[in-house]
């Protein structure tokens, strides 16, 4: 199984429009960020995690050719707005995508983009995507994808866990019931948005002491700010890195 990080920033990406901050002014291709977004790839299939607002960039530059479903974390615009960007998918493939994600976020989608979804009467344009609201468990292309729910401020969101590998983005906070779920990960990939505290969303030394209790031996911060420089990413214990744009690495 190949995980993508397609996009590790956070709302505003990075650099953030009208900084001129140390971090927005980098030089190291790895302080520069898109919008937060995955791709998860195998037994010949690809699921897209989040249609992020810089997905057609991310797609160009990771040469995608295809994606076969698409996992939804939430409604929040960053992690939505790239939705129309599938297009270029379907005219290729004339396929509609199945989705997944909460019963909230399928009728947020379903109510905001509803041409997505539905062919208008005269429009001529295909529905993309065939929703469908998940809470528990499902099989996806041979491997079975685990929800898992998560606080996100006073809003909620979902995590996903595929195999060894799980998936928190956008997130303050784990319920316990979901911590059950999380048991024996090689790899988590976290939100961990800046060292300052933050009221939606885990800090570094947050994600650090919750990736702790999930014990994984590799911990990932994504969801990065311009607050975060990836060079100090050596402030870090032993088993935490940075995301990057791009990032790549193979799971059993």
């Amino acid at each position: 199984m190949k995980i993508t990080i397609l996009g590790c920033g956070t709302s505003t990406g990075v650099p953030m429009v009208g900084c001129d901050c140390p971090v927005c002014r980098s030089e190291n291709p790895r302080d520069q960020r898109t919008r937060a977004s995955l791709l998860v790839s195998y037994n010949d299939h690809t699921i897209l995690v989040d249609t992020s607002t810089d997905l057609r960039r991310q797609a160009l530059r990771e040469g995608i050719r295809r994606i076969d479903a698409v996992l939804f974390s939430h409604a929040h615009a960053d992690h939505i707005n790239g939705i129309d960007d599938l297009r270029g998918f379907h005219f290729l493939h004339k396929e509609i995508i199945p989705c997944y994600g909460s019963k909230e976020t399928i009728g947020t989608l379903q109510n905001g983009f509803r041409y997505i979804f539905t062919e208008l009467e005269g429009s001529g344009y295909s529905p993309l995507l065939f929703p469908h609201e998940i809470s528990a468990p499902l099989v996806l292309f041979g491997r079975v994808i685990v929800p898992i729910p998560l606080q996100h401020g006073k809003t909620e969101a979902l995590g996903y866990r595929i195999g060894n590998f799980a998936y928190l983005t956008d997130c303050s906070a784990i319920p316990e019931s979901s911590q059950e779920l999380l048991m024996g990960l090689e790899v988590l990939v976290i939100d961990g948005l800046r060292w300052a505290e933050h009221p939606f969303h885990f800090n570094v030394s947050g994600a650090i002491a919750a990736a702790r209790q999930i014990n994984a031996p590799r911990t990932i911060l994504t969801h990065l700010t311009h607050q975060v420089s990836y060079g100090d990413g050596n402030r870090l214990p032993e088993g935490f890195e940075f995301a990057y744009d791009g990032m790549e690495f193979n799971l059993r």
